[in-house]
């Protein structure tokens, strides 16, 4: 069976859903659900995505995401492959758990974008799960309501500002939206096969156009965002810290080599490196360590306001010395 083609550009919007395999139970309990909601908010932090909603249902979930780099596939990869790994691994179990590859339509930027919100929050209610969407805990529900700073990264008030311009009328507009009547969108998400698309007849026009082009070709395009090449945030990390670029590729048994491990955590952040691919660069010979590397940073970025300031002046650097060449 041939792989479905992926189109990916820029600030795409997409609504995505996956299924256990067999329609299998993919959330067996409490820990399951918080460790995917865990999951979505590493992804946002580690991909660059934006996560406007989400429903985490027994045997399955929905996601509506914008990709600001044009990087859908490579971030459900990571989604569906660590969430995978994680449950194996608490349960005992090993092997696939869904069924296959995500599907997902490409949104156009419009009125669809609120109606698959109001779609994917009341998938429980229409389940016979709940009898409203604020009586389910696991879905993005409860951020479009709550003023709580935990929830800031679910990317709700873009789509808050498209009910009304008043900001402190959002949730106001939103939960009258979601009491409205549905606006045809359901017939469409619930059919057995999914379109490649959903908005205006221009829009679908000019996807055809871009889909056309893309069969064209041997590989589909990637993004093509700008991300620093790995010579440059070394350089600049070395320059920071007033160290010989040559230490940032090496390191001492029970040292914490702060500027190396910055360009490591960088070359993860930044340009989204694989772990192999850090090993390689870094001539570290395990995975697991660069994982742990990368651990101990974000730990201390929590408690270490110095170095979270550092890291915030060495990303500016970085990104000055690209506007410069």
């Amino acid at each position: 069976m041939s792989r479905p083609l992926r189109i990916e550009y820029p600030d795409a919007w997409y609504h995505v859903m996956n299924r256990g395999r067999r329609a299998e139970e993919i959330f067996a309990d409490k820990r399951d659900y918080q460790g995917f909601v865990d999951l979505l908010k590493e992804t946002t932090e580690m991909w660059g995505i934006r996560i406007a909603a989400y429903c985490l249902m027994p045997n399955h979930y929905h996601l509506l995401v914008q990709t600001p780099h044009a990087n859908l596939s490579r971030s459900m990869r990571h989604i569906n492959g660590i969430y995978t790994q994680r449950y194996n691994r608490s349960h005992e179990s090993d092997g696939q758990l869904f069924r296959g590859r995500y599907k997902s339509i490409v949104v156009e930027e419009d009125s669809y974008l609120l109606q698959i919100v109001r779609y994917i929050h009341k998938n429980p209610v229409k389940a016979g799960i709940v009898e409203s969407p604020g009586d389910y805990p696991w879905s993005s529900h409860i951020a479009y309501v709550s003023s709580a700073q935990k929830w800031n990264w679910v990317y709700r008030q873009f789509l808050l500002s498209m009910l009304t311009p008043n900001k402190h009328a959002g949730v106001k507009a939103y939960k009258a939206f979601m009491k409205a009547t549905d606006d045809g969108v359901d017939n469409v998400l619930e059919s057995n096969r999914w379109p490649s698309f959903l908005g205006s007849d221009g829009f679908a026009e000019w996807i055809k156009a871009q889909f056309r082009q893309l069969k064209t070709d041997d590989e589909v395009p990637r993004s093509k965002d700008l991300v620093p090449d790995m010579e440059r945030i070394v350089r600049v990390v070395s320059d920071f810290y007033g160290v010989p670029e040559k230490t940032l590729y090496s390191s001492r048994r029970g040292v914490f080599n702060i500027p190396r491990n910055v360009a490591i955590y960088l070359a993860r952040k930044l340009r989204r490196d694989t772990l192999t691919r850090i090993c390689m660069d870094f001539s570290i010979k395990k995975y697991s360590s660069v994982s742990s590397i990368i651990g101990r940073m974000e730990k201390r970025l929590t408690e270490d306001a110095t170095l979270r300031k550092d890291i915030r002046q060495v990303k500016t650097l970085i990104e000055k010395s690209q506007e410069q060449t």
